[in-house]
């Protein structure tokens, strides 16, 4: 019959305990692209949000780590990016680009800059809001002008 060996029981649950508490930091990357539609570079009543848009972030961590991520928007042309990692090797800054839309009019790039690049400051659970990207169509509707 095994014995257990009591006095060495609240040892290893210390050590078990210590080796599950590493401080783990969450954070996330949220945006919106949407179709300009009389690419005015406002959104209006006439604009929509951009389904399936695809949209890349690249992120340098604390440690100097490169990690690629890359999201679709959702119907109402929203993208989400969130990872959870030890605090010491989190996001420090990032930058974030529009890359395609999926759209049968709205194709065209309708920003002035390629991307947004920030630095990530926040602690854990918080997240960052990105500019929204615009796309605009090859031409706009007679209403527009």
């Amino acid at each position: 019959m095994a014995t257990l060996d009591f006095p060495r029981m609240p040892g290893v649950l210390l050590l078990l305990l210590l080796a599950c508490s590493a401080e783990a930091w969450t954070g996330e990357i949220r945006g919106r692209v949407f179709c300009d539609v009389c690419g005015d570079s406002t959104i209006g009543p006439e604009d929509h949000p951009l389904e399936g848009a695809e949209v890349a972030v690249l992120c340098i961590t604390k440690t100097g780590e490169v990690l690629n991520y890359q999201a679709f928007t959702n119907l109402k042309g929203i993208y989400r990016i969130a990872e959870t990692m030890p605090v010491s090797e989190r996001w420090d800054s990032c930058l974030v680009r529009s890359l395609n839309s999926f759209h049968d009019r709205c194709t065209r790039r309708g920003d002035a800059y390629p991307g947004v690049k920030f630095t990530y400051p926040q602690s854990s659970g918080n997240s960052h809001s990105v500019k929204t990207f615009l796309y605009k169509p090859v031409s706009a509707p007679a209403y527009c002008i």
